[in-house]
């Protein structure tokens, strides 16, 4: 029994659990030489001790004999390689395998899940066997194995191929066991097990047999297998049937008659099981490890994503599983109570619209420090306007943050800029939208701030209660922290989404100077444009005024102001003349503000100035505004002839009008907010953001839908943590309904 001697073996079972564990002593019982190879020590001493022992529902044991050793004692080559770890382990546990595969040996994947693909990137197709497992065991204690009765086996070649001489070869052996038969559609098998299995992972939510909770539970337990086998019909995929498991009732549309005639004979045959609880109950509540379901869904949820259909149960239920793996006590049926009432139904409809908004805002407060994390992090890269390295490095850490929140896009472009920030567009696809308008949503956001390298020396992140302060925080990285974690919530929840661009550019406090352009032309292909800088009070912005950056330059002629005061032309004097036509063209009631903010001028008092210069500040609420100060300063003349004049500058950003389109993005966002328990209001404001560009191209815009807070460009800039995930839920809920609509 303690033999550790290793020979030329017909099997190496590769993970000694409950289904390599239930097939190694069939196969050893009817005489083939049997290696077990497994991580786990004492489970290994065991069953050299004691051989592999099989307990059955009566309380009988049979013991027999197995070679078992750990990876590292392991010396002999690897032919027949039947692998039974969880999931999560397949790529180590095929790492280890690959060197040592005789160049006729194959992999035959008798586990949980979709593995072939990734055992054949490995070791080869040609040496990979898929195979479909449907056993009830657990492993009792080291070296024992609880039967957990009949079940169901099929093997066959990956893809579909025909059935070969090996499979039926593998098939003739492992007939030891039981029902064992070949097949060319074991992904069918495999795709109607992910199904099956979704209901029995939903069972571990709460602490009772899994036959009563499907019972009690059949609208979630339906709707969450429909919710699967739409992305296998999609696929192409033809479902079997398995067991006492039909799932052609369980696909989109079916009849529901039909399908609770399924669930009476599935909940019946289960209770015939001896084994009541799923082994993902048992890893939570027994073993107190992580189950490897949420391992198993990757692939299905990625190819869910990859056809546009949402996977909103299935991710539900997994994302239950990852809190129940540190606190199993919290199991409860109440959270299948509320799976039975958030679900959508059997033919695909989503979660009403008030559930939807409800589930986002619930999911975003539960990840509330997750986010304000993020925030600090950010905050924590210093990205003045005018230091260039400082906001190379400042986007070189939001590319890497992107794609650990948000995953690698499906394009990316850097647009470099000689002189400023260099502009990021990164594109990623829709996600089960169903809107007649494809074309993407833009997210608007810049990475520069007003505060000078150094300022968070003296003034880092800092956090007291509800408050947030730190450069930059309003304005605006909490906007763009709280846009990457809308769109997180929404493929966390499966819910769908329009396709995203999102454009970040650095230097949009200096004016868009580098960037307008490229900013116009990504824009262009949008349906419409989401600002993510702060809100005003709460509000979002429906017009910003027009911002017009001009110097007005006088030219006169210098003399001795003293020996010879009339000889010469003071361009001081022709400025302060200037200055008062200026202040005649403000319209406070059109919303029409000039400031003349600078004035220089002459070299000394005894000099009658030849030169002058004043820096002006011009903001407009009309395009009509807009034409009549320009026209206004081009038809400047001097008083003295003897003077000259020059204006130079021009609009640094055109007028954010709230046009019609402007109103019914408003409005949008009004209904949101109403489905997240608040109200929202809208403001016309006197600073301009980088939606005065898009607007005056003709692009939609929601403006002012990032932070809640003030004091932007002030050291009392500050934003609130609770409203940061609110204004997250939302952004989530006005993309995911646009995704609708």
């Amino acid at each position: 029994m303690s033999d550790t001697t290793q020979e030329r073996t017909a099997y190496t079972i590769v993970g000694a659990g409950a289904i390599g564990g239930t097939l190694a002593f069939a196969l050893a019982r009817a005489g083939h030489p049997v290696t077990l190879v497994d991580t786990d020590r004492a489970h290994v001493d065991a069953l050299r001790t004691h051989g592999l022992v099989l307990a059955t529902a009566d309380g009988g044991r049979t013991s027999i004999p197995v070679t078992a050793t750990t990876p590292d004692e392991f010396t002999g080559p690897l032919e027949r390689v039947l692998l039974a770890v969880k999931a999560q382990a397949t790529r180590s546990a095929v790492d280890w395998i690959a060197p040592r595969l005789a160049p006729d040996g194959y992999v035959v994947s008798v586990q949980n899940g979709f593995n072939e693909e990734l055992i054949a990137r490995l070791v080869g197709g040609d040496r990979t066997v898929a195979a479909f497992v449907n056993i009830f065991a657990d492993v009792a204690e080291p070296g024992v194995i609880q039967d957990g009765g009949p079940g169901a086996l099929v093997i066959g070649e990956p893809g579909g191929a025909p059935v070969s001489d090996r499979v039926r070869a593998l098939v003739a052996d492992l007939q030891s066991w039981g029902p064992a038969r070949a097949s060319d559609n074991v992904e069918g098998y495999l795709w109607a097990k992910a199904g099956f299995g979704a209901m029995l992972a939903a069972t571990a939510l709460a602490d009772a047999p899994m036959a009563d909770l499907i019972d009690r539970h059949r609208p979630a337990m339906a709707r969450l297998t429909a919710e699967i086998f739409a992305v296998a019909d999609r696929r192409g995929v033809t479902l079997e049937a398995f067991d006492a498991f039909d799932p052609r009732p369980f696909r989109q549309g079916a009849d529901s008659a039909v399908r609770e005639a399924a669930f009476d004979r599935l909940t019946a045959w289960l209770r015939t099981q001896p084994k009541d609880r799923s082994g993902i109950w048992r890893d939570l509540a027994v073993r107190h490890r992580p189950v490897e379901v949420t391992t198993h869904y990757v692939d299905v949820i990625d190819h869910a994503t990859d056809v546009g259909l949402p996977t909103t149960l299935l991710r539900t239920v997994l994302d239950g599983l990852r809190e129940l793996e540190g606190a199993p006590h919290t199991m409860s049926e109440a959270r299948l109570d509320a799976l039975d009432r958030r679900a959508p139904d059997p033919a695909g409809q989503l979660l009403p619209a008030d559930e939807q908004a409800e589930a986002v805002l619930r999911r975003l407060e539960h990840h509330r420090e997750d986010v304000v994390a993020d925030l600090a992090a950010y905050t924590a890269r210093g990205s003045a306007s005018d230091d260039l390295e400082a906001l190379d490095a400042c986007l070189a850490w939001l590319r890497e943050w992107l794609d650990q929140r948000l995953g690698p896009p499906e394009t990316e472009e850097i647009i470099p800029c000689a002189e400023a920030g260099d502009i990021m567009i990164r594109r990623y696809p829709a996600r089960g939208a169903t809107a007649a308008d494809a074309h993407p949503v833009m997210l608007v956001g810049h990475y520069d701030t007003v505060w000078p390298t150094g300022t968070l020396d003296d003034w880092p992140f800092h956090r007291e209660g509800d408050t947030i302060s730190g450069p930059g925080v309003f304005d605006m990285k909490a906007g763009l922290v709280q846009a990457v974690w809308a769109l997180r919530a929404l493929d966390a929840l499966g819910l769908p989404r329009p396709a995203v661009t999102l454009l970040l550019n650095g230097d949009e406090e200096t004016g868009s100077l580098a960037s307008h352009e490229a900013l116009v032309e990504a824009g262009r292909d949008c349906r419409l444009a989401l600002v993510f800088e702060g809100a005003a009070d709460g509000a979002v912005k429906t017009a910003r005024k027009g911002v017009g950056l001009f110097t007005l330059t006088v030219t006169g002629s210098e003399a001795h102001a003293g020996l010879d005061p009339s000889a010469g032309a003071s361009a001081v004097d022709e400025l302060a003349r200037q200055i008062l036509r200026l202040t005649e063209l403000r319209d406070h009631a059109a919303g029409t503000s000039l400031n003349v903010g600078v004035i220089e001028g002459g070299t000394r008092s005894n000099v009658t100035a030849g030169r002058a210069h004043a820096r002006l500040d011009v903001r407009v609420a009309s395009a009509g505004e807009q034409r009549r100060i320009a026209q206004a300063l081009a038809d400047l003349r001097p008083v003295d002839a003897r003077t000259r004049l020059e204006v130079t500058g021009d609009w640094n950003r055109p007028v954010f009008e709230r046009n019609e389109q402007v109103a019914e993005l408003a409005d949008l966002a009004k209904v949101c907010a109403r489905r997240l328990g608040h109200d929202l209001g809208e403001a016309s404001v006197g600073g301009a953001s980088d939606g005065n560009f898009l607007v005056a191209a003709g692009i939609p815009v929601l403006d002012g839908i990032g932070a809640v807070g003030h004091g932007a460009h002030a050291r009392s800039e500050s934003t609130s943590v609770t409203e940061m995930t609110t204004r997250a839920a939302l952004a989530a809920t006005v993309l995911t309904t646009l995704a609708e609509k």
